[in-house]
């Protein structure tokens, strides 16, 4: 075993106020565990509650930032801004969004002639050569964090599966006033109530650079990301 690795093991181990010095202790294999406090002096939370104006305004400027679209909607004016919205994003006409079945129906009642909605379901999930074929997706959130400017989707029925918020070319995503907390354990903390569901962390459109920081969005998932920020009624 090296010197460098040796003295790794030996500085984590002292951490955990565990014995040895580089290998586990024969007396220790197979051994219970025992309880061990690892002291976690990371902020818990932070100073603004969730949905605050102040949270709201830092998850805007992040989300921005990171070249997202973002446009703050009263819930009343929610269906008449998902219906232009979706109907600008093709000079043609005619759009087709994909939406996941558990979906707030409300939020669909504006929509013209000119948008095709094809629902995605666990029981009739649509295959990946039409997901690729739409023009962008619909859904909801479960959480997102102002500080880095994050949107979480865990698989709710408004949310469906992973595969329909990562294939098409355009997300949409609403997020609602209370679902903003400011930092990352706040938001682990609700996630954490549903610990069994696929996660998508969302910061922005997909993008990433080489090695001399050229961007190229769309690589690896939605080229374009509108988020409709629904402010407190």
């Amino acid at each position: 075993m090296s010197d460098a690795r040796t003295e790794v093991l030996s500085r984590v181990r002292a951490a955990l106020g565990r014995p040895g010095a580089g290998t586990t202790p024969a007396g220790l294999i197979g051994a219970a565990p025992r309880d061990v406090i690892v002291p976690r002096e990371y902020r818990g939370a932070g100073e603004h509650p969730a949905g605050s104006p102040e949270v709201r305004e830092q998850l805007v400027d992040r989300l921005v930032d990171y070249k997202a679209h973002v446009q703050q909607v009263a819930e009343a004016d929610l269906p008449a801004a998902v219906a232009t919205l979706l109907s600008s994003l093709s000079e043609e006409g005619q759009v087709t969004v994909v939406v996941p079945h558990g979906l707030d129906k409300a939020w669909l009642a504006g929509m013209g002639d000119g948008v095709e909605v094809r629902e995605d379901s666990p029981a009739a999930p649509l295959p990946a050569s039409e997901l690729d074929a739409a023009d962008a997706v619909l859904t909801a959130a479960r959480v997102a964090c102002s500080e880095t400017g994050t949107i979480v989707l865990d698989g709710e029925p408004d949310q469906g599966r992973r595969a329909i918020s990562l294939v098409p070319d355009v997300h949409v995503c609403v997020v609602r006033a209370e679902q903003v907390v400011q930092t990352v354990p706040e938001a682990v903390r609700r996630l954490g109530a549903y610990p069994e569901r696929p996660q998508t962390w969302i910061s922005g459109p997909s993008a990433t650079s080489d090695i001399e920081l050229d961007r190229v969005e769309g690589v690896h998932g939605p080229r374009t990301l509108h988020v409709l920020l629904v402010p407190p009624s």
